[in-house]
């Protein structure tokens, strides 16, 4: 029986990538709707087009889908500026 996560047969949505990264942070559903004002009902479909998208069958497989999009965007971040 194979449980790998396969790369998503459809991009994620920006929101999508949004709800999976706040996952990955350790927010609950309840903490990711408030952030992103949001229903609690509306980030659970979030995770479910995610899961229908990835073949993610757990939390810890969602986790997996989240690592590049968090590994992308560390290095997004703007350099401070310095005035002298």
């Amino acid at each position: 029986m194979d449980h790998a996560v396969t790369a998503p047969a459809a991009p994620l949505s920006r929101r999508e990538r949004q709800v999976l990264v706040h996952m990955a942070d350790g927010l609950t559903y309840d903490a990711i709707a408030q952030r992103m004002a949001l229903s609690r009902h509306t980030v659970d479909t979030y995770i479910r087009r995610i899961r229908a998208k990835t073949g993610a069958r757990n939390r810890m497989q969602l986790l997996m889908c989240a690592l590049p999009l968090m590994a992308g965007s560390a290095g997004s971040a703007p350099e401070p500026t310095h005035h002298d």
